[in-house]
């Protein structure tokens, strides 16, 4: 299942050149992934961390297609894929996309660790969701 979410360029994002600066469009990319695995898969961050479980990143590629826009409207995609490895690894693909063209893609990948520490994993209640999951094939 994709998700995704509009949002307006602002104009504290602008840089010099008159675009978006690079360093916003992963910003992006996490409200629209931070609200996915919140309403879509039911893991509340901050419940969890208060019950010692955090979510976190492991590793991210992004590649700039073409540059957004003072007061660009733009959709940002996220979609769940699973790891083939059967890893406790959930990898997030997203698309930043303006009048549906690919704007900037990614895969966000992330895990889940005790706050005392320990090694990664998935609760079940996040594994449950999982059943029918893409499996993510390496590309962007």
């Amino acid at each position: 299942m994709e998700y995704s979410k509009t949002y307006t360029v602002k104009d504290e994002h602008i840089d010099v050149q008159n675009i978006m600066d690079g360093l916003y469009y992963p910003f992006y990319m996490e409200y629209c992934r931070h609200d996915y695995i919140r309403e879509v898969l039911g893991f509340d961050f901050e419940e969890e961390a208060r019950k010692g479980v955090n979510m976190v990143l492991s590793k991210y590629t992004l590649q700039f297609v073409r540059s957004l826009k003072k007061d660009d409207q733009f959709l940002v995609t996220c979609q769940l894929l699973v790891d083939k490895s059967n890893k406790a690894v959930l990898h997030f693909k997203q698309t930043i996309l303006l009048n549906n063209k690919v704007v900037t893609k990614a895969i966000f990948s992330g895990t889940c660790v005790k706050a005392g520490g320990g090694r990664p994993f998935l609760p079940e209640n996040l594994l449950a969701k999982l059943a029918g999951a893409p499996e993510w094939d390496g590309e962007l």
